[in-house]
């Protein structure tokens, strides 16, 4: 039981540090292609890769008998819904020089995963626990109440589409991998019709006439899969509220590439609800920490 829950909890570090970092550079050095572009390739080369690996470890099988249980499909057609405006939000957030704002949103999702994990799982939630939801609340309140003008609502969207898209998957309880084939599935006939009228419009970056380029795009898919499989795979391991904690690993690296080498604006306001975050974040680490 220990022995599974660390491996969870191994695999989820490495998710987060391949979104928090690895991720970041990635797609902010695409960002000169417009991040439609970016978010179409995402979903094309993420099909396309997990079509591959379920050849390479002959998982068939358990595709098709997933798409044939009606529960598994609807779940993963509206885990494929949230994915899909997750990758929107983030790549549209990276683009836009709002990495900080993004990083929000990753810092309140695995709060939001405790109180879901608490609700659906009755994974346990005592007074500490209870307490860094309130903390997390309490830094919410302030930056509605105080700079509602700029309310970070890429980071918002971000933070609730993880949390329930991480709740989904975990309720119907399929393999990681062919999960995420059959949600990419749902969202590839969409990317396709868009990269069509991208093309017939002339803004594609993407074409045989600059190889190299267009092979630095594809990596979009592995990108994608490898930290998502990671991810997915310790929160099933592990538990709902203990990998969304161990996420934080991704905000607090996209925070610091944001700030300290993308240079984005920071105000005080801000960082008095990120003070708030980072306090809820070491109580429940702490106990977490006491508990297991």
């Amino acid at each position: 039981m220990n022995q599974q829950f660390n491996k969870g909890l191994f695999l989820t570090s490495l998710g987060s540090f391949w979104w928090g970092f690895i991720g970041v550079i990635y797609f902010k050095y695409l960002e000169f292609i417009g991040f439609i572009e970016i978010v179409i390739h995402r979903c094309v080369w993420t099909a396309v890769t997990l079509i591959i690996t379920t050849f390479l470890f002959s998982k068939w099988k358990i595709f098709f008998s997933v798409i044939s249980n009606k529960k598994y499909l609807i779940g993963l057609f509206f885990s494929g819904l949230l994915i899909f405006m997750n990758w929107s939000v983030w790549i549209y957030a990276i683009a836009t020089d709002r990495i900080i704002d993004a990083s929000f949103g990753y810092f309140i999702m695995p709060i939001l995963s405790v109180f879901l994990g608490y609700i659906f799982f009755d994974e346990k939630l005592n007074q500490k626990r209870i307490f860094s939801i309130l903390l997390v609340v309490m830094s919410i309140i302030t930056l509605l109440f105080f700079s509602i003008k700029s309310l970070p609502w890429v980071g918002i969207i971000v933070g609730i589409s993880w949390a329930f898209y991480n709740l989904i998957r975990k309720k119907i309880n399929v393999d990681t991998d062919v999960g995420l084939l059959v949600e990419s599935l749902f969202i590839l006939p969409f990317a396709l019709i868009s990269f069509y009228y991208v093309y017939q419009s002339g803004l594609n970056d993407f074409s045989l006439e600059n190889p190299g380029l267009s092979l630095f795009i594809l990596l979009a898919g592995p990108m994608t899969v490898i930290p998502l499989f990671f991810y997915v795979r310790g929160v099933e391991l592990s538990g709902l509220g203990p990998a969304g904690m161990i996420f934080y690993i991704t905000p607090t690296l996209q925070f610091l590439l944001g700030y300290f080498y993308y240079d984005e604006p920071f105000s005080f306001i801000k960082l008095g609800s990120f003070i708030l975050i980072w306090i809820a974040v070491i109580i429940y680490l702490k106990d977490l920490y006491e508990t297991n």
